[in-house]
């Protein structure tokens, strides 16, 4: 049950996704509604533009969840760092009201999360992992991985 896609470029061929995460500073949450929606659609914006695929995207209260394949080229760092920099950037100047509820100015924890998606994790298992969360966003049970 594997969901990859092999692609190419003129130079390579590949088969690469990679699960994302990362927090918001001190664990506030201070995103809903439309500012919420807004960062989902500025990481879809911001993968069409750099050539990046996003597969699936979701801000949790407490974090970002994003399953995306990456060309060779592409380094997951920088990727990690214009999706924060760019979605607390633009969120700020759209949604000032964002802002009043940070503690010195930080949107985004300094750190992130990040697993391929492989054969026993498969982007089908962490999208599926994902969607539960979201619906089961206030239940303290977990969804198994494996």
């Amino acid at each position: 049950m594997c969901c990859m896609e092999v692609k190419r470029t003129n130079h390579a061929v590949y088969d690469v996704k990679y699960h994302l995460l990362w927090a918001r500073k001190d664990g506030k949450w201070i995103l809903r509604g439309d500012s919420r929606e807004r960062v989902e659609e500025i990481c879809e914006e911001i993968s069409q533009s750099h050539d990046f695929e996003t597969d699936t995207v979701e801000i949790a209260e407490e974090h970002v969840h994003l399953v995306l394949s990456l060309l060779p080229r592409d380094s997951i760092s920088k990727v990690v760092g214009m999706c924060k920099s760019i979605s607390a950037s633009v969120t700020g100047k759209e949604h000032p009201e964002v802002k009043q509820g940070l503690w010195g100015g930080e949107f985004w924890e300094d750190g992130y999360f990040v697993r391929t998606v492989r054969d026993t994790v498969t982007a089908d298992v962490i999208s599926n992992y994902i969607t539960y969360h979201r619906e089961q966003e206030k239940s303290p049970e977990q969804l198994k991985l494996f």
